[in-house]
């Protein structure tokens, strides 16, 4: 017999429903605007320009003197705007005659803002699309062709620019996003006063900044939901704690593996849930697994510097390992600015004479910082020196400040999504583990992020063999054993071109892995999930990435099966699997440990 569905019925809007609804959001409204002023008016936070937007005024100002210099090429822009702005007019109106009529211009397959059918098919929403897109390509343009630029006020052009057309895109305003309109008929308005709650929520818990939500917390615990592969705190000083993970195969690789994550994130996202833990996928394989758990500073740590992290952080741990393995030398693997800590690490133990690592694995780590992208926009001697004086009054830099540069690097991913679905549409984020960490930031010790800033994106004096460190000049052409270099093909922050570029400054053999995806998902790829690809090609010499992808092979899914074969031949002797701890170093605490926990 056959059966139909039963068609649900139109939800009409309610003009009552309504009225109570933006009553309601004009009250959330109240709330949000009393959370911005509160810590205002008693002195917590005192408001000044950001310094992001003396860099924007510096660098329009000399992309707008070069076409306000010249007569003719004013009156060229003014003539090339409002040609493309006829030809849109001309576009609609045939279109409203019933003509067909081709676009003034099309948005990007991949441009998620404008994937709703009706952007299209509705020829308002059509026309305010290509009125944006076409403004949007014109401002590009101005910066592209203004002759004269130096790099970095382009650099700095181009990265503002992309943040204010971002910025006012109309996928971000109510009624000029038929998404949003729609849903706001629909729930007769019920989503605004939602959206509005959550603003208020969300100002109030960045105490009086926006701390955008990009997870939902809820089943998200660190100990309980992630960060469950079973070990042990062994030790612990006051920058970090070593974490040794409790064995699941008889027999393990003799040499011990050592990982350095960042300290700008906490180390779980190499632990997250079960299926997606690589610390987990390493027990699993035979490997004895040792991490470090790095403090969440505040101002009393204020003044340790690269130097304290490295000797209290790696090198202490290399010697606690020693203890309580016997193992002298170690496999090491180092993540993001956790990888540029190991390669000075390398380059003082090579310097050094000391013998203590195996092999070198970097996970989206830059070593080299020519290609570096567009966090340079944030490097020069102006702005350091700014943010130094701020670092000096509070001794740290919070971790908000970092996460919300990396967030501008994707903003159309990282802010205006989550602003148009939260505050727009009223809908809660998922329980999404990566954007939970994301959002988990440390504060940086003031000391450090200076030393970094200056010596590696400033300087860049790591890769040229200039960098101090202990009354020590590095040498990374003295850092003779094995690398195996992962870079991923997305990535903002550690781009590809950059880390393969770094390749060349090893004295020893390296291995350069291109793996699809970005900084996070490009690295944390479970084999399980056989998603994404990775590419290997030997010849990284005198190459770019357009040029090594062309020699290079493809393999489909995870890189890290690839990554325990390498592992494997370099040092295949095994041994039977080691108990946690030592009668001289025995376990503090159950992993993931208590400096993970603590929230900047």
């Amino acid at each position: 017999m056959a059966t139909t569905d039963t068609p649900k019925p139109e939800t009409k809007f309610d003009a009552e429903a309504f009225a109570m609804n933006v009553a309601r959001a004009m009250e959330s409204g109240g709330k949000a605007l009393a959370a911005f002023l509160k810590p205002r008016e008693s002195g917590e936070v005192q408001d000044r320009p950001p310094a992001e937007l003396t860099e924007a005024v510096k660098a329009f100002t000399s992309v707008a003197e070069y076409w306000l210099s010249d007569t003719s090429r004013s009156s060229d822009l003014q003539t090339k705007l409002a040609k493309d702005y006829l030809d849109l007019w001309g576009s609609a109106a045939r279109r409203m005659a019933g003509q067909e009529a081709p676009p003034a211009i099309a948005p990007s397959p991949r441009d998620k803002r404008f994937a709703d059918p009706e952007w299209k098919s509705n020829q308002f929403f059509d026309f305010v699309m290509q009125l944006y897109l076409l403004t949007t390509r014109w401002a590009q343009e101005l910066v592209r062709d203004a002759e004269g630029l130096d790099p970095q006020t382009r650099r700095k052009a181009e990265f503002y620019v992309q943040q204010i057309t971002n910025a006012l895109s109309p996928s971000n305003f109510v009624l000029t996003n038929p998404e949003v309109l729609r849903e706001t008929v629909a729930s007769s308005g019920d989503n605004l006063a939602r959206g509005l709650k959550m603003l208020a929520e969300d100002i109030a818990a960045g105490k009086g900044m926006l701390k955008i939500r990009q997870s939902n917390p809820d089943n998200l615990l660190v100990g309980v939901n992630m960060a469950t592969t079973p070990g042990k705190v062994i030790y612990q000083n006051e920058m970090m704690q070593l974490i040794q993970y409790s064995p699941t195969t008889e027999n393990v690789l003799r040499t011990p593996l050592l990982i350095v994550p960042p300290w700008i994130n906490k180390f779980y996202i190499l632990d997250l849930k079960p299926e997606k833990s690589y610390i987990k996928w390493c027990v699993d394989q035979g490997i004895t697994v040792f991490v470090i758990s790095w403090v969440n500073p505040d101002k009393r740590l204020g003044n340790k510097s690269w130097e304290d992290y490295m000797k209290e952080g790696p090198l202490t741990a290399m010697d606690v390992i020693e203890k309580v393995t016997g193992e002298m030398k170690v496999h090491t693997a180092g993540y993001c600015v956790g990888g540029t800590m190991l390669a000075t690490t390398l380059a003082w133990l090579a310097e050094k004479r000391r013998q203590r690592v195996s092999s070198a694995t970097f996970f989206a780590a830059q070593v080299d910082f020519t290609h570096a992208g567009d966090l340079l926009v944030f490097v020069d001697e102006e702005q350091i020196a700014s943010l130094e004086q701020d670092m000096r009054a509070a001794g740290v830099l919070e971790g908000s400040k970092m996460a919300m540069a990396f967030n501008m690097l994707r903003s159309n991913d990282l802010i205006w999504s989550y602003v148009v679905s939260n505050y727009l549409k009223g809908q809660q984020p998922s329980a999404f583990d990566l954007l939970h960490w994301n959002s988990d930031a440390t504060r940086m010790t003031a000391s450090n992020h200076s030393y970094y800033l200056r010596n590696c994106y400033l300087e860049n004096r790591l890769s040229t063999g200039t960098m101090v460190l202990d009354n020590t000049l590095l040498d990374l052409s003295k850092v003779k054993v094995p690398v195996y270099n992962l870079a991923t093909r997305e990535d903002h922050i550690a781009p590809a071109e950059s880390v393969l570029y770094g390749s060349q400054f090893f004295g020893g053999p390296v291995k350069y892995v291109l793996s699809g995806s970005g900084h996070i998902a490009g690295v944390v790829n479970p084999p399980a999930s056989n998603k994404y690809q990775y590419w290997t090609n030997d010849n990284i010499k005198d190459v770019n990435v357009a040029e090594w992808m062309k020699g290079a092979v493809e393999h489909k899914g995870s890189w890290w099966p690839d990554w325990r074969q390498w592992l494997g031949e370099l040092d295949p002797e095994e041994v039977p699997a080691r108990t946690v701890g030592s009668e001289t170093l025995p376990p503090i605490e159950d992993a993931p440990g208590s400096y993970v926990r603590v929230r900047a």
